[in-house]
């Protein structure tokens, strides 16, 4: 699993549409990012869960939540990306990163809209393409193109924390008992955790956890504990906890074995450069 993109700026939007035979591997990025999808045939695995797009869906990717999509290049494939900072988005008097959060605890990142909520989300989009085409030297560019971004992430938010969009059955799929393991992994990385002990609270055979796993997630169930123990002390690091702390927080026993772990998975990713 491999970091990807880098955003400098406090968010960037991207308008995409082609048609090619290309494949993602998993991957996870360190900005949050919402996709409008547009057209196409598309499947969007997000931590274990596959959401069967249609068009105007929005999926809310946190900041480290692992994920590809799965396209068919036979149709083109329509979509409009938004990277995003997260500290600019909590530099405002709403915290408006709430449908991220929200989409972590209730592990789901799918917003399908109604009719009507369809028409406001192009509008807004629109305007915000537009302003973004503009020159930067025109007076108040930033102002406007912010307070545009800024009115998309409120309705967003509106739409997603008031379970306002629709549910459908055929959106969504995937493995409960593997969502109830992934979320056990969250909830414990700081805890010694095992196939065994997966295996026999899930009541298991640990042999078919293993298979059903990586069949759901694309991974393995070490690769992964280690993934997301790597991310989650990076993250306590980064906001002030001592290294060493934020190691053992993260489930290592010392710092060296951190240390060990780091250095092995930055190997991995030169190898596969």
């Amino acid at each position: 699993m491999q970091k990807s993109g880098y955003l400098y700026q406090n968010f960037r939007l991207f308008h995409l549409r082609d048609k090619r035979d290309r494949k993602f591997d998993y991957h996870y990025h360190d900005f949050n990012k919402i996709i409008i999808f547009l057209s196409g045939n598309v499947t969007y695995y997000i931590e274990g869960k596959a959401y069967v797009l249609k068009p105007w869906d929005i999926l809310l990717v946190n900041n480290h939540a692992i994920h590809k999509p799965v396209i068919s290049p036979d149709v083109y494939y329509e979509r409009i990306v938004i990277w995003i900072d997260e500290d600019f988005m909590k530099n405002t008097t709403t915290d408006i990163t709430a449908c991220f959060q929200k989409a972590s605890e209730r592990s789901f990142n799918l917003i399908r809209l109604g009719s009507g909520l369809i028409d406001r989300l192009k509008n807004t989009v629109r305007d915000l393409e537009l302003s973004l085409s503009e020159n930067e030297n025109e007076f108040g560019h930033t102002l406007l193109t912010d307070s545009l971004f800024m009115e998309l992430m409120v309705y967003i938010n509106r739409i997603y924390l008031g379970k306002k969009y629709e549910s459908e059955p055929d959106a969504l799929k995937y493995d409960k008992r593997i969502e109830e393991i992934l979320k056990y992994i969250h909830l414990h990385l700081s805890e010694e955790i095992s196939i065994d002990l997966l295996a026999d609270s899930f009541y298991m055979n640990k042999y078919h956890l293993m298979h059903k796993f990586k069949e759901e997630t694309g991974y393995t169930v070490h690769s992964y504990i280690l993934q997301k123990r790597l991310l989650y002390v990076s993250r306590l690091h980064s906001t002030g906890t001592p290294i060493t702390k934020a190691a053992l927080a993260g489930g290592f026993k010392d710092y060296s074995t951190y240390y060990r772990a780091v250095k092995r998975e930055n190997c991995s990713r030169h190898a596969d450069s």
